[in-house]
């Protein structure tokens, strides 16, 4: 049987990262009384959740509990909003943003490595990564990073 096609609102949520994985958990009256309030959307069930204990008097512990979290990730939202605004409940991208390790420095040093030695590995290229700068990489990390650099010189 075919899955049903999302609506478009799920699909936007979805791609900028603010569908909220626990919707089920979510037992807030207001987000099953009113049509308006949207379980789905992450970042509006992070602002009512503050809003419920700010304005509302609901405790702490029973405002975390009605949106289906704990209370450390409601002091988290309680801050970010505080310190950015709405802005600041939207989630942000997890992970390294790039390849950490290897700078642009030390792909420039791999690259003039293998212009002089054509014949270079990968495995002697760490190795004088790591002798050179005290950067232990990985094989993949290394490609990855030689290959970033070639396509922003296409780019160019």
């Amino acid at each position: 049987m075919a899955k049903p096609p999302e609506d478009t609102k799920v699909q936007a949520l979805r791609q900028s990262g603010a569908l909220n994985p626990h919707v089920g958990a979510v037992s807030d009256p207001l987000f099953h009384a009113n049509p308006f309030f949207d379980a789905r959307d992450l970042v509006q069930v992070r602002y009512e959740m503050v809003r419920r204990h700010k304005v509302d008097g609901l405790p702490v512990s029973s405002a975390a509990a009605a949106f289906g979290v704990t209370r450390p990730p409601f002091y988290k939202a309680q801050s970010a909003l505080e310190a950015d605004g709405l802005a600041g409940l939207l989630p942000n991208a997890r992970g390294p943003r790039d390849g950490h390790k290897l700078s642009a420095e030390v792909v420039v040093f791999v690259e003039e490595m293998r212009d002089a030695d054509p014949k270079a590995t990968m495995r002697q290229c760490l190795e004088a990564i790591e002798r050179r700068f005290g950067v232990k990489a990985h094989r993949r990390s290394l490609e990855r990073a030689l290959s970033r650099k070639k396509k922003r010189i296409e780019q160019d």
